[in-house]
């Protein structure tokens, strides 16, 4: 299994960081975590076609985590991508009218031709993807605010990522035990934002959850210079990643 960083950053644009998004690869399945804008980008850097992902899992609807919803489905009309296999959107409930609204607005451009395009809402049931498991938990920042645990029963291996989110039993129970927590850690700890982690917080969520590896993500222009990794380790002992655009972490 393998996460890469995608975007590091927020909505607020940064030479080095583009806004939230992750890919998961696992035997054969590829996931995208959030669409924010950046991401179609950086898979061509990466050399990944639009053509390859399984599902678009999103943690909620702000734009920069969904800005690219919309041109992700553009480009998969262009023949030269040559999509065939089922495309899986996912989020919170009310994601459904979310992408109706998508379509009201551009019609014909964000819907599939050549391939079938799966729009689900994922709440109290997990949802099975390949060899992978994906478990969505409510999380403190919107209504339709979601935690996934993307999870490979066989191997036990298993990601978390908080999406947006203050301090909750949510992301707890999201992480539990997970060997990577992609958590999101927007504002130094004397800088503190409802509806955002800080370092400390950040670190006291993954000990609760006993997180094996953690990576902190999701930095606004505050964060530079701030001492994130110190913060982060007066409450969490295990290993601490800074995450940077284009991050490899093998799961």
């Amino acid at each position: 299994m393998e996460c890469v960083v995608l975007g590091s950053g927020t909505a607020v644009p940064h030479p080095r960081r583009g806004s939230a998004g992750y890919l998961l690869r696992h035997a054969g399945c590829t996931v995208l975590v959030d669409a924010g804008l950046g991401t179609l980008q950086k898979l061509a850097v990466l050399g990944v076609s639009p053509a390859e992902p399984d599902a678009v899992a999103f943690t909620h609807l702000h734009l920069d985590h969904t800005a690219e919803l919309a041109p992700l489905l553009f480009s998969l009309r262009n023949a030269g991508v040559g999509r065939r296999k089922a495309l899986t959107l996912l989020g919170a409930p009310g994601f459904r009218e979310f992408y109706e609204r998508l379509r009201r607005t551009y019609g014909s451009w964000v819907e599939a031709e050549g391939y079938p395009l799966l729009v689900e809402e994922i709440s109290v049931r997990p949802v099975s993807l390949g060899s992978l498991v994906i478990t969505a938990v409510p999380v403190s920042h919107t209504p339709q605010s979601v935690a996934y645990r993307v999870e490979d029963p066989e191997t036990g291996k298993s990601v978390a990522f908080s999406g947006d989110t203050d301090v909750c039993g949510g992301l707890v129970a999201a992480a539990r035990n997970a060997d990577v927590g992609v958590f999101e850690c927007s504002f130094p700890d004397e800088r503190k934002v409802e509806g955002h982690l800080t370092p400390r917080e950040a670190g006291e969520m993954a000990s609760a959850a006993r997180v094996r590896r953690l990576v902190l993500t999701h930095f606004y222009p505050e964060c530079e210079g701030a001492d994130i990794l110190g913060r982060c380790r007066e409450t969490y002992a295990g290993e601490i990643i800074l995450a940077e655009d284009l991050l490899r972490v093998a799961v």
